[in-house]
């Protein structure tokens, strides 16, 4: 779960990413400006773009087999049985 966090943040992150390297590349970094809402609003719509079709991704390659139902990993009798397709 905790990989399925970072992995959308990311994706959300990358945008801004983006911009922040161009600015310093272009050396306009130095001016207070360039960080305008227009920019941000920009940025925010395709980092949201982005986790949208990161979780598309996620759900199109599910990896479950077909007809399989998952079992979640248990201790039985004091053994560590891991999750299991069945």
């Amino acid at each position: 779960m905790l990989r399925f966090v970072v992995i959308h943040i990311i994706l959300f992150l990358l945008p801004f990413f983006c911009y922040a390297i161009w600015l310093w590349l272009s050396k306009r970094s130095k001016h207070p400006d360039s960080w305008t809402k227009g920019p941000i609003a920009w940025l925010t719509l395709a980092g949201l773009v982005l986790v949208i079709a990161g979780l598309v991704v996620m759900a199109v390659t599910d990896t479950s087999p077909e007809g399989k139902n998952f079992r979640p990993s248990e201790m039985r009798d004091g053994v560590f049985v891991p999750g299991r397709f069945e």
